[in-house]
């Protein structure tokens, strides 16, 4: 990534210096084992100023937002309009009304299924997927075609788990309405070029979505540059809050688009004749919002600032490497997804053991890692296998955690009796 080729390198011992200390759950021991917390692509873990920021604001801020005359409403609408800003700033986004809160990646995704698909799409109209796509980038398209009628596309990978390209751009026609791709794939690790993707599917006509779940936490999001129509990621995987996440919509694209949800605070009048709707975001906001969600978010977003997102990216580059080479290195040991291009994500399987298993026996040992499809069935079955093993890599880890990670695999394969020398 172009982050980690301008950043300086991490400090020996493989470590960001302080880091770990601001994340409080890492200093709780495991089965009486340091924490080694290796599952980062489903959640990271949340630093103290993020705690501390949603903690704040229930004890000094706490109001519904939006029409509310005293103080503490208006304060808790500055306090949500700021952190819509902070993450327009973060993406790079032209305008704040850009930015829709919702609960997560899943539902930024149905919003655009629902709300921009069901206004667009007829029967024998295509949409184009990839084979890395997690589920919640899948099913929601497969249920708009059943609705719709239009036709699921998905292009294939190659054995690194690449996107191949020449597929890719064959599958593109005069039918394509919705190009849908991941940025990082959850399961491999892949770094998709979506720019050079989204250049394509817009030359073909085709509006883009990316799916940027276990982007922006490892590097630089600039939507403008992307060029992208949609954009949406979940705050949980970029140390924030479980149940608050973003959809980015380009300005346009969202004032076209009807409301999804119907409620209070997406309305601009309401009669029992009709209704009539507010501009975006608000329109797509139904309801009282997760604000302390919203604000810890930006937390968040300002914790990776102040560290750098250049730095991270170079660390988790190097743990990456060390561990490809570490735990590629051990004898019965198969890497899954080996892209040139790859996020901190490292797949892997064990000769005998089944990888639920090995996730069992590892969090023994304190490390905790994922094991399964990964919510990828489809790209599981491309390479022919149930699932695999998933070491996920964030800012707070270290070299000393991929060698507890190595030792555990040792352990496990003792257990086993599969370990072979060298």
């Amino acid at each position: 990534m172009s982050a980690q080729a301008s950043a300086p390198p991490p400090p020996a011992g493989g470590a960001l210096p302080g880091i770990a200390a601001d994340f409080p759950i890492l200093a709780r021991p495991v089965h009486g084992r340091r924490l080694v917390y290796l599952d980062n692509g489903a959640t990271t873990q949340k630093p103290e100023a993020v705690i501390e920021a949603e903690r704040r604001f229930y004890r000094e801020s706490n109001a519904n937002i939006h029409r509310g005359v005293h103080w503490l409403s208006q304060h808790a609408t500055e306090l949500y309009d700021a952190a819509r800003a902070t993450v327009q700033r973060y993406l790079n986004a032209a305008h704040a009304e850009e930015i829709v809160f919702t609960r997560g990646t899943t539902e930024a995704i149905n919003l655009v299924a629902h709300s921009w698909g069901h206004s667009r799409l007829e029967a024998g109209d295509e949409i184009l997927l990839t084979t890395l796509e997690h589920h919640s980038n899948i099913v929601p398209w497969q249920l708009l075609c059943a609705q719709t009628g239009a036709v699921l596309k998905v292009a294939p990978v190659d054995d690194a788990g690449e996107l191949d390209l020449a597929a890719f751009d064959a599958l593109l026609g005069e039918r394509t309405r919705l190009v849908a791709i991941t940025h990082v794939s959850n399961a491999l690790g892949t770094v998709n070029p979506v720019a050079e993707l989204t250049a394509r599917a817009h030359a073909a006509g085709a509006v883009v979505l990316v799916d940027g779940a276990q982007a922006v936490a490892h590097q630089a999001v600039d939507v403008q540059a992307i060029n992208c129509d949609f954009y949406a990621f979940s705050g949980h995987k970029l140390y924030g809050p479980t149940g608050i996440g973003v959809l980015y919509g380009r300005a346009e694209r969202l004032a076209a688009m009807p409301p999804w949800q119907g409620g209070g605070d997406m309305i601009r009048t309401v009669a029992f004749e009709r209704s009539t709707f507010a501009e975006p975001p608000q329109r797509f906001e139904a309801g009282t919002p997760n604000i302390a969600g919203a604000i810890g978010l930006a937390a968040a977003i300002d914790y990776v600032d102040r560290v750098g997102l250049a730095r991270i990216a170079a660390h988790e580059h190097a743990l990456l490497e060390h561990a490809s080479a570490a735990v590629g290195g051990i004898p019965g040991v198969r890497l899954v997804g080996t892209a040139r291009d790859k996020a901190g994500i490292l797949s892997f399987l064990v000769d005998g053991i089944h990888p639920h298993d090995l996730g069992t026996i590892l969090d023994a040992e304190g490390v905790a890692i994922r094991a399964g499809h990964h919510c990828a069935m489809p790209l599981m079955t491309r390479f022919g296998i149930p699932g695999t093993a998933r070491a996920s890599f964030a800012m707070y880890n270290d070299i000393g955690d991929i060698d507890a990670l190595v030792a555990a695999i040792h352990k496990a394969q003792d257990l086993f009796g599969t370990r072979r020398p060298g």
